[in-house]
């Protein structure tokens, strides 16, 4: 017997599928590579993408969308620890009236169980726009907005700590593995561009509650994760790292193509276009995070030039967002700034708290909506504004507020919702939702529809069961679309 032919009879399959992986992983690397050196600065982008790297890759479950969107893209504004409805978007004169009085109402337990009297907000709330929502004044610069936001006073959720309800808000379950709206968004739509991630977080310095895997990309493939960059305009997370630790990323991609064990169609596809996409943004980053070529009237829009420290850091986030959004990135989310006080989580010093975070956030987010408008990109990108829940009407101490998940308010803006509008309310002390409620399940429904996406249809099979961003639940928020 030919020697080729026998030696071939006597390879074991475990040692075939070993052979046939480095065969097909050759192929395939041939191909990125030769697209690697063909690009601008192509030596460069070579030796990167040889070197290997961590980021995001391209796919989506959908063959075509479901229906006609109304947003392409969506930019998520996270704040952090909960802001008072009854001092941001939902006033309340009856905690005026009865300021420092016991709560004229049967309450549930809550997060501390440090139940204080009724607390008047602090601010003056004053009608924006020529609809006339009014808005308090920790946000002037975003009442100027009003014509362009749907204000949702009823919102509610499940949970009252914040782990747990930053979970839920990221992913629809209360625990952590579960894939981030933003990783379901690039499994069902994919990415509109290739140098780019499908699924950016602009990481503020402030780790939530929860940690990353509020971000995470859960059972879905690793390459739907966030690709993290951060706020001070760096290179991002995705790309940081030295030789030691690429080499490591390398060693790693060769363990998953030589081990028996390891070797599964997702890790490695995963690991392709996570390479492959490595090497793209190489390329394309550095001219998306460089805003020397914005205008100085652009930077004055956005806060830049600020006296206010907080206010430059996250008009930089804002700027950011506006330039991924316009260079086909399809889910953004921007966390806020590390400074003196704990998040929007005010028990204590409630004017001082929300005064600096409101002050740091209030002329970026105007700026942001007002930049996306003129450049005609506001009416297909979905701007949503919210935290994982609210604040109790009653003091915490004595000039603080518990958490209450029970009706909050968030705002969302452009995209297909219905702009200068007011959705839902609460009861008179702003405690509980009792008008048109709007869960979490719900507003994920309504952020997907919006996107061209049955909430109900996008599934992936894990765990003996089709699982969906919304779970069982959900129902789209037809009340506040156009």
């Amino acid at each position: 017997m030919d020697p080729l032919i026998e030696r071939a009879l006597s390879t074991s399959r475990r040692e075939l599928l070993c052979r046939a992986a480095h065969g097909f992983g050759a192929l395939a690397w041939s191909v990125l590579a030769a697209r690697a050196s063909a690009a601008p600065g192509g030596e460069r982008l070579l030796r990167v993408f040889e070197q290997g790297a961590q980021s995001l890759g391209r796919g989506a479950a959908l063959g075509a969308l479901h229906h006609r969107p109304r947003a392409e893209r969506v930019i998520f504004l996270y704040m952090d620890g909960g802001p008072s409805q009854v001092d941001t978007f939902d006033p309340k004169p009856r905690l005026r009236a009865e300021h420092g009085q016991p709560i004229g109402m049967k309450i549930p337990k809550t997060q501390f169980d440090d139940v204080g009297m009724v607390l008047g907000s602090p601010w003056e709330f004053q009608p924006g726009g020529t609809c006339g929502t009014p808005i308090s004044d920790l946000f002037p610069h975003v009442r100027k907005q009003a014509d362009r936001l749907c204000v949702v006073r009823s919102m509610v959720s499940k949970f009252a700590e914040h782990s747990a309800a930053n979970y839920f808000l990221h992913t629809g379950h209360n625990a952590a593995g579960r894939p981030s709206m933003g990783a379901w968004v690039g499994y069902g739509l994919g990415s509109m561009v290739e140098d780019l991630p499908g699924f950016v977080l602009i990481d503020g310095g402030l780790v939530p509650p929860g940690g990353a895997e509020c971000f995470g990309s859960g059972f879905l493939s690793p390459r739907f994760q966030a690709s993290t960059f951060k706020a001070d305009l760096g290179v991002p997370n995705t790309l940081r790292g030295t030789t030691a630790a690429r080499e490591a990323a390398r060693r790693a991609l060769a363990r998953i193509l030589e081990t028996e064990r390891s070797f599964e169609d997702q890790q490695v596809e995963a690991a392709l276009a996570n390479a492959e996409l490595a090497c793209a943004m190489q390329a394309s980053v550095p001219g998306v995070i460089d805003l020397s070529g914005e205008s100085d009237a652009t930077r004055r829009l956005y806060g830049l030039e600020s006296d206010f420290e907080p206010t430059r850091l996250y008009g930089q986030q804002c700027l950011l967002a506006r330039r991924l959004a316009e260079r086909g990135v399809r889910f953004i989310e921007l966390t806020c700034r590390r400074f003196a006080h704990d998040r929007w989580d005010q028990h204590a010093n409630l004017r001082a708290g929300h005064g600096d975070h409101a002050k740091a956030v209030d002329q970026p987010i105007a700026a942001l909506l007002e930049d996306l408008a003129q450049r005609g990109l506001l009416e297909t990108t979905l701007v949503v504004f919210a935290g994982e829940f609210g604040r109790t009407p009653m003091s915490q101490g004595t000039n603080g507020r518990d958490h209450n998940p029970h009706g909050f308010s968030i705002w969302l803006a452009g995209g297909g919702v219905r702009a200068g509008h007011i959705h839902g309310a609460t009861d008179d002390y702003g405690y509980f939702a009792v008008e048109d409620k709007v869960t979490i399940y719900d507003l994920h429904a309504t952020m997907l529809h919006l996107l061209g996406v049955d909430h109900t249809r996008l599934t992936v099979p894990y765990s003996g069961r089709d699982m969906r961003l919304t779970d069982v639940h959900g129902e789209v928020v037809r009340g506040i679309l156009t």
